[in-house]
């Protein structure tokens, strides 16, 4: 799962709104590509991946999950490892932010944007949908504390939930969520992926459902263009955890990615002891 986010993330980030010609010309998988105007390394994951992280580790950890021990995973995942793709001014709150209490203390919370939904997706691994639903709602409020980015949150988190429990078929995926979360999950999407979090999650629905392939899902994702790195990290974590997605990533995404200290190696165990703890039926 966290792999295939970061590989999703680290890609798309080569295309966040870039120019329509310049995805169509490049977007073949056959390597990370440099953004036309963004400073980041081919190869190099986002606060997608970091954040997602954070999450992980805190579930693996078993911290209690209350809004200042999960301010305090964003504030050290960041800190040990300040790196760009946050938005400015939330990279320059978190460069100088204290910890969980001082996270919580200065923050405005009044977003609709993706944040909350692009870190959701290890919080799929608790074995209810009701767990589910309420832990992810604790985590969203703390930064986006909007219906639409709660909702759109919750939903990203019931993605990779539904394969990890085989709650259905995949072609049953947006109906499966709008029966517990309000929005239009199961329409199909088109066009470029803009700002607010329900658009991301409702293009990764949509690819999700329409793919065979985690390279096709990539590359779909990639295709409808804007906020893409979101929609790739949201829909490869989920399809990851799908028995009818076929993982056949390129091997050059796999060694291409980043392998510091809290890179490819670093993710691939956590990412172990995370599905580690799902529940078998």
């Amino acid at each position: 799962m966290l792999i295939e986010l970061a590989i999703g993330d680290a890609y798309g980030a080569g295309f966040e709104y870039a120019p329509g010609a310049f995805v169509r010309q490049y977007n073949d998988l056959s390597g990370y590509r440099r953004h036309p105007r963004h400073n980041l390394r081919p190869g190099q994951y986002t606060d997608d991946t970091q954040m997602s992280l954070a999450i992980a580790e805190a579930i693996v950890a078993d911290d209690p999950w209350t809004p200042e021990h999960l301010a305090a995973r964003f504030v050290q995942a960041f800190q040990r490892d300040p790196r760009p793709g946050y938005a400015q001014r939330f990279y320059d709150f978190l460069l100088t932010v204290q910890d969980g209490h001082d996270f919580l203390r200065r923050i405005n919370p009044a977003s609709d944007k993706s944040g909350a939904a692009m870190r959701a997706a290890p919080i799929g691994i608790f074995p209810t949908i009701k767990e589910v639903i309420a832990r992810c709602q604790v985590q969203a409020a703390l930064t986006h504390n909007t219906p639409a980015g709660i909702n759109a949150a919750v939903a990203a988190a019931l993605m990779s939930h539904y394969f990890l429990y085989e709650r259905g078929d995949k072609a049953d995926l947006g109906r499966f969520l709008e029966r517990h979360v309000p929005g239009d999950w199961g329409q199909p999407w088109q066009g470029k992926v803009g700002a607010p979090g329900w658009m991301s999650v409702r293009a990764a629905v949509t690819a999700l459902i329409q793919s065979r392939t985690l390279s096709e899902l990539l590359q779909r994702c990639i295709a409808f263009r804007g906020d893409v790195d979101t929609v790739a990290a949201i829909a490869l974590a989920a399809a990851a955890c799908s028995a009818e997605i076929t993982p056949d990533l390129p091997a050059q995404l796999h060694r291409g990615l980043e392998d510091g200290l809290y890179g490819y190696r670093y993710i691939q165990q956590l990412d172990t002891e995370l599905l580690s703890l799902r529940r078998k039926k």
